[in-house]
């Protein structure tokens, strides 16, 4: 039977699903605004994967629940002026603002390849170079509108000195 110590799957770079657990708690942190919303999210997506589960599958997961979840009618920190019923118009412009911002997320925050999360968003490659190119002027534009030390506190976790 062959044996694969830690060491030898990071050298390789693979991932094993506690390795995933701080990005998907940074993403879900970043999603929600929330480190009781992150903590909750990130504790669905783990409740809903197995061990033979892929990383990109848990990432799948994650958006899956974020999808799902009745705090996901914010996208990038702005309040939807479309919030309606499930099924409704508004909720598929929703989804396709949180999608840009998690693509952005993924992008950044995990160092995932546009391929990748391509497949985890589900859509074409060409799609998401387009939304990444937005999503990132979006995001720029909301943390901007956001006062100097709270901006410090919300990248940092704390103030800088």
């Amino acid at each position: 039977m062959l044996t694969i110590s830690m060491e030898q799957l990071m050298a390789m770079g693979i991932k094993t699903h506690v390795d995933v657990m701080d990005e998907l708690y940074t993403l879900a942190y970043w999603m929600t605004g929330s480190e009781m919303s992150a903590d909750e999210l990130v504790r669905f997506t783990y409740l809903r994967a197995d061990h033979n589960t892929s990383t990109t599958e848990l990432f799948k997961i994650f958006r899956t629940c974020y999808l799902n979840r009745s705090g996901a009618d914010i996208a990038f920190g702005f309040i939807d002026p479309l919030r309606q019923r499930k099924g409704s118009p508004g909720r598929s412009l929703r989804h396709r603002f949180a999608d840009m911002k998690l693509s952005v997320l993924l992008s950044e925050i995990c160092g995932l390849k546009h391929q990748v999360i391509s497949e985890i968003i589900g859509m074409p490659v060409e799609t998401l170079n387009s939304r990444l190119s937005w999503g990132r002027t979006l995001l720029v534009k909301a943390l901007l509108l956001v006062p100097p030390v709270e901006r410090r506190v919300q990248l940092t976790g704390g103030i800088l000195s």
